[in-house]
């Protein structure tokens, strides 16, 4: 118990700090995705209460609880209904994060559920993947947490020893199953080991330092793509090992690969900023090829294990996520594991993870407007690359849903994301919330005195760009060529766009209804009108610091005032209690001898007794 006792302690707060990220992020974001003009207005998929129903049959339906809502007599519109969820959930995952006594199962349940229910009618943006393991992470977070707030004691109670077994299934699962994924792809660039070399660029949204490990040497970026998948399908099985040192060193294996990253990154800093002769280079390179040796007998290692795992394990694993890599193994799996499966799938409570890990390049869709349709003007995004000059940013632990959703459609055609169409309809009608989602400085936004009147789209390949020979900085990040037409050039009023809005049940088929005026709305409102101007990142940057702030301070007052306590000396009262122990045995010792002596007496008294001698 003492050695999951810690981890159980870290996985707790790390679940109630993803808890405020993942509620604050989104909450920045659903005027644009879910209000009432927004791109897909919640108000279209928001539960019905149905009077003739009971409200557990209803949940149980459709998990979600803003069935509860009208039954609470709460005077909420759905947008506004999806802001109360998620102040509620960052608030309470605020105070697990700071107040260790919250860090209760019942906390956790509630966490929980509130995400699901957010989930139920998040429709495409909120359908990730990382939504998908905060949802099953969250549950058996539920299961891992004590549960201590409907108990008379307030003493910390563990779970059994079991329960916390789940959570490192969840992680095998996780990295193992990206691993394999990653082999049973059939992308050629895993198995020819040059996925690291385009994986960094393909990302969703870059990081800065994405760019930086692009320029390392080829040889190196394949061992970096063998390293990855050692880690990923070698190195899980060791979480369940015996052996606590096994167990060990496949956390800090995990650990050393973002450490060599980073180490990578500050090496070709250096490496940008300096010039090198023919000796120190060739100095260099003998230090850093020392290991290549063994590294190499690894790789041809890992390349007899991969055909292993790859025609025995994946052949014969009947796991229902797994069946989703590769479909010609779903009909192995029994009937009875997809009954069980089917009464849990629509609490999201296990998923597939890393399924798509095919590494292809980079495409994204730019948008253009214009007034005249002769001169086009670039829509530039805050997040998701664009311009070929400017740096990609650091958005963690923001998760800007709309420029996700972008670089996902650029993987297929406009068809295949119906929330494209609406997304350009209200451009075109010039809607302030979701113009924020693309630019909160009006400023950055071209059309921001005048919504355009034409809209289009095109696909264009990127690519990051090479160092220059003299080693100095990117001026340029990436180039860029085009590729093709993603959306047809449309205004207010096409055919094809009404077409289109038509096709994916966009077209409105009531009007909006004005929002409510109740205190609690009024309050929401007011909320809403200090954050709506801020970009998303900061306001999540503004939150960490204000509890890194308050963690600091207190961890600061808790330990001046408990400098303050006298403490005794440590020898005095183990002495007198020494002392005090024979004293105590040695008067007990005297009262029971003389408790005997007197009961002796009285007996000799009573046998010369007159009466006694008759």
């Amino acid at each position: 118990m003492g050695e999951t006792r810690l981890p159980r302690h870290m996985f707790l707060w790390s679940m109630a700090i993803i808890y405020m990220f993942a509620f604050a992020s989104l909450y920045v974001q659903i005027p644009g995705l879910y209000g009432n003009e927004g791109v897909l207005p919640v108000r279209l998929v928001e539960p019905r209460v149905d009077g003739s129903r009971p409200v557990l049959e209803q949940i149980h339906a459709h998990p979600s609880l803003l069935w509860l809502g009208p039954r609470l007599g709460l005077d909420l519109d759905a947008q506004q209904a999806m802001e109360l969820l998620c102040l509620a959930g960052a608030l309470l995952a605020l105070g697990a994060a700071l107040l260790e006594p919250l860090r209760d199962s019942l906390v956790f349940f509630c966490l929980w559920a509130l995400y699901l229910s957010l989930c139920q009618v998040g429709q495409d943006f909120l359908r990730f993947q990382w939504d998908s393991l905060l949802l099953e992470a969250g549950f058996l977070t539920v299961l891992v947490a004590p549960l201590n707030l409907l108990r008379w004691r307030s003493a910390f109670r563990q779970h059994d020893a079991v329960t916390f077994w789940l959570v490192r299934w969840l992680l095998f699962r996780l990295t193992f199953g990206s691993g394999v994924a990653k082999l049973s792809s059939h992308c050629p660039s895993w198995w020819g080991l040059t996925a690291v070399k385009h994986m960094f660029e393909a990302q969703g949204i870059p990081l800065p330092w994405s760019w930086f490990i692009q320029q390392l040497p080829d040889w190196y970026l394949k061992l970096g793509t063998v390293g990855l998948l050692v880690t990923e399908i070698a190195v899980p099985p060791l979480y369940f090992a015996p052996i606590r040192h096994l167990r060990l060193a496949a956390f800090y294996i995990q650990v050393c690969v973002c450490v060599c990253v980073c180490v990578c990154v500050w090496l070709h800093q250096q490496l940008l900023n300096m010039t090198f002769t023919q000796q120190q280079f060739g100095n260099w390179l003998k230090l850093v090829t020392g290991p290549t040796i063994w590294v190499g007998v690894l790789s041809l290692t890992w390349e007899v294990l991969a055909l292993f795992i790859r025609f025995s394990l994946i052949g014969h694993g009947p796991q229902v996520p797994y069946s989703s890599m590769e479909q010609v193994y779903s009909s192995k799996i029994l009937p009875e594991v997809r009954q069980a499966y089917s009464l849990v799938e629509r609490y999201r409570l296990v998923s597939a993870y890393s399924l798509d890990s095919r590494v292809d390049g980079r495409s994204e869709v730019v948008l253009e407007g214009s007034m005249d349709k002769n001169t086009w003007t670039e829509i530039e995004f805050m997040y998701k690359p664009g311009n070929v000059g400017v740096a990609p940013p650091v958005v963690a632990p923001h998760q800007p849903r709309l420029d996700w959703q972008m670089s996902q459609a650029a993987q297929g055609l406009a068809d295949q994301s119906p929330w494209f169409t609406s997304l350009v309809h209200c451009l075109l009608q010039g809607n302030k919330d979701v113009v924020r989602l693309i630019q909160t400085d009006s400023a950055q936004y071209p059309f921001s005195q005048a919504p355009p009147v034409y809209l289009r789209a095109s696909l264009y390949r990127y690519w990051f760009t090479q160092t220059a020979q003299d080693w100095s900085g990117p001026k340029e990040w990436w180039r860029r060529d085009y590729s093709e037409e993603f959306y047809p050039a449309v205004q207010l009023g096409d055919a094809t766009l009404e077409g289109k809005l038509n096709q994916h049940g966009l077209k409105e088929t009531f009007p909006i209804q004005p929002s409510p005026d109740s205190p609690l709305a009024q309050a929401l409102k007011q909320v809403r009108g200090h954050v709506q101007t801020l970009p998303g990142h900061l306001v999540l940057w503004s939150l960490l610091a204000t509890v890194a702030t308050i963690w600091l301070f207190k961890t600061l007052l808790s330990g001046v005032l408990g400098g303050r306590k006298a403490k005794p000396t440590p020898a005095e009262p183990k002495a007198k209690k020494a002392k005090a122990q024979p004293a105590a045995k040695n008067a007990s010792a005297s009262s029971l001898k003389a408790g005997r002596e007197n009961s002796e007496e009285s007996r000799r008294e009573a046998d010369k007794s007159p009466k006694k001698r008759k």
